[in-house]
């Protein structure tokens, strides 16, 4: 689907995306008494203090123990309700991936889960709290399906949205404020991808912050003569193939933007399909196997080559091979 930002890209306001899970939380429960989440003594910081304040018969705090967190999350959804579970995401993927594995997905158990502080951007916590790897870790299993929010508002789109569908969900967001794209009424959908900016030489298919990285990319590679389409990919899986090998078949290169390591993550997933059905030329941005490192969120990404420049030197550098 094609939608128009209608944005300024010089003047564009920022809100973390931990805001828009916490705003999606209280809007899932208030339309559904089902609904219920588990914290696990970081409330404030992933937002779920919110939901505990307007729903406290509805919130549980199951301490620093994310595999019985997950534990109880399952027996909560075999009962009947919808439990969000939300930790770090390094944290909430690492250590609890066994139960989501064996428990959760194999079983494909109603249980939801917030991965929040994800990315490098995480900053002056350091390698031990930047979860660079949760997309690969939970795209991998069968019935999971992932989603990386490019901005506030699509995060509680996709809260909402997650707790409307039946089936495992793994939300992943950040810590600081990120610029807001998109509006209350841009549409969202698990499983679309969408086409925010059109373009005819390449096609940029990111996630997360990356979506407004490479959108500045375009702007600035427009005025050197070079037609750059921006794919908003929230959702990595399932994903919108029909979007995709469209704009890979339209363009002839395409280039993935991720806050991620490039191993497994978002660019891996269009890689594969574009393997299997549209093989042009492609570059990843992402992170290249190596971990965090304390720092200011907007050094780090710089220093990990995530910003708009690398996101420009990789468009140039397909466009020699296409």
């Amino acid at each position: 689907m094609k939608i128009d930002l209608n944005v300024d890209l010089n003047d564009v306001p920022m809100k973390p995306t931990r805001d828009g899970y916490g705003e999606g939380l209280l809007a899932a429960g208030e339309k559904n008494p089902d609904v219920v989440v588990l914290g696990a003594d970081i409330s404030s910081s992933v937002r779920v203090d919110w939901f505990r304040d307007r729903f406290p018969e509805r919130f549980l705090s199951i301490g620093i123990a994310e595999q019985n967190q997950m534990g109880v999350a399952a027996g909560l959804s075999l009962a009947g309700k919808v439990p969000f579970v939300t930790n770090y995401g390094v944290f909430l993927s690492g250590r609890a991936w066994d139960q989501i594995r064996t428990t959760v997905c194999y079983g494909n158990l109603n249980v939801k889960m917030g991965g929040a502080h994800g990315g490098i951007s995480v900053g002056p916590d350091g390698a031990t709290h930047q979860a660079l790897e949760e997309i690969s870790l939970m795209r991998c299993l069968p019935h999971m399906t992932v989603i990386v929010p490019a901005d506030s508002n699509e995060t509680r789109k996709a809260t909402i949205a997650a707790a409307e569908m039946f089936g495992p969900v793994y939300i992943r967001f950040g810590r600081e404020k990120v610029p807001l794209i998109t509006g209350g009424d841009t549409p969202f959908e698990i499983g679309k991808a969408y086409c925010v900016r059109d373009g005819t030489d390449v096609a940029v298919v990111a996630c997360g912050v990356m979506v407004y990285e490479s959108l500045v990319a375009a702007e600035r590679l427009a005025k050197e003569g070079i037609s750059v389409m921006v794919i908003d990919n929230p959702t990595v899986k399932p994903l919108d193939s029909e979007t995709i090998l469209e704009a890979a078949r339209r363009t002839g290169a395409v280039v993935t933007a991720e806050e991620h390591q490039v191993a497994g993550g978002m660019g891996s997933a269009v890689l594969e399909l574009l393997a299997q059905n549209c093989a042009v030329p492609a570059q990843m941005v992402g992170v290249h196997d190596r971990f965090g490192e304390s720092g200011e969120p907007g050094e780090l990404m710089r220093k990990f080559g995530l910003v708009s420049e690398n996101v420009a030197e990789a468009v140039k550098r397909v466009l020699k091979r296409k």
